[in-house]
């Protein structure tokens, strides 16, 4: 999971891949041209969509950033991204599918920099709960609910985007959980039994050696990983042609939080998140959901697959040639099959 982004903001986003999209119901009158998508929002100095959105927390008073892209009431997608403690700019590829009928909002939230030197008592205030707040604050400030309201989670974003769904579904218009499992114990064994055995047994070996000692750290470690299991299952470039949005959103991953809610292991849960579990609680979840899974990814696609199955309006996306990041490795999949979601929904 390390390679998502925490809560990324991707809000009004009809993504599309053609440059003038077809009328909505309703005739001529009511399209949304491509001047209209792209104008300023409101009046006085522009900002190029970027908004502050103050939140309240149990650590304290916040800002969180968050930039809009297009206008468009009816479909707006917020983008939660992965980590714990990455960043937005792995969603940035979105931007290029976006169409006059999409808005796309993207959020930097405050708790991938408030652990840093932060002490116990924020280290156990963070956690899906205190996320989930925070994310509904976000919802309110920007004036969505379930006429315009999407949800979209990758990786921890994924967890996040069920536990907002649990509690908050009323306030949604349908809901995408991509490249995250329902259950952590689940993604362990995965983890163990099937991703762990693709590797070449030397350099399992010498992965399992180092962890072994607790050498995290160790640059050898991230050696391997990079080498071996990265470009294998986070995103399926060689390492020279990995997307600069997606090296950018890396390099910014606030290490500690990743660690206090997953653990340094990529092949072990061992934090905050070790036991969490919403198997049993799928049947909740009422609103049209999308499940999004990839062959080669760090999650069973399998168990992708199982999850639009137990929620009451699922439906299920294989991206065939992608891994956790597919909408880098298997865009055009990842994409059509956002984009066909979002428009269904909404013509419903």
């Amino acid at each position: 999971m390390k390679n998502t982004i925490w809560i990324s903001l991707l809000l009004g986003a009809t993504l599309s891949c053609s440059p003038t999209p077809p009328a909505p119901e309703g005739g001529e009158a009511n399209a949304l041209t491509l001047k209209d998508y792209f104008s300023p929002s409101g009046e006085g100095v522009q900002s190029g969509g970027v908004k502050m959105i103050p939140i309240s927390t149990p650590a304290g008073e916040y800002r969180v950033w968050t930039k809009r892209f297009g206008n468009n009431p009816r479909i707006n997608v917020l983008l939660l991204h992965g980590g714990p403690g990455a960043t937005h700019e792995y969603f940035e590829s979105v931007e290029s599918f976006s169409s006059g009928r999409d808005r796309v909002y993207l959020l930097r939230p405050t708790g991938q920099r408030q652990l840093r030197s932060s002490g116990r008592k924020r280290r156990r205030a963070v956690g899906p709960p205190r996320f989930v707040e925070e994310v509904e604050q976000v919802r309110l400030a920007l004036g969505l609910n379930s006429d315009n309201f999407f949800l979209l989670g990758s990786s921890w974003g994924g967890i996040l985007a069920m536990e907002y769904a649990l509690k908050y579904q009323q306030n949604l218009k349908g809901l995408i959980i991509t490249n995250m499992m329902a259950s952590a114990p689940d993604y362990d064994r995965y983890a163990d039994e099937v991703l762990a055995k693709q590797m070449d047994p030397a350099v399992l070996k010498e992965v399992r050696a180092l962890e072994a000692k607790g050498e995290y750290q160790n640059p050898r470690y991230m050696e391997l990983l990079m080498a071996n299991f990265y470009t294998e299952h986070i995103c399926r470039f060689p390492l020279e042609d990995w997307p600069e949005p997606v090296n950018r959103s890396f390099s910014k991953i606030n290490q500690e939080l990743y660690v206090t809610m997953q653990g340094p292991s990529e092949f072990g849960l061992s934090g905050k998140l070790e036991n969490w579990d919403v198997k049993a609680r799928l049947p909740e979840i009422r609103v049209p959901t999308l499940t999004i899974g990839a062959t080669h990814d760090t999650m069973d696609p399998k168990h992708m697959e199982w999850i639009s199955t137990q929620v009451q309006n699922g439906q299920f996306l294989l991206c065939p040639n992608g891994s956790h990041l597919s909408m880098w490795d298997d865009q055009q999949t990842w994409m059509d099959g956002v984009i066909g979601f979002l428009l269904a929904v909404d013509g419903e």
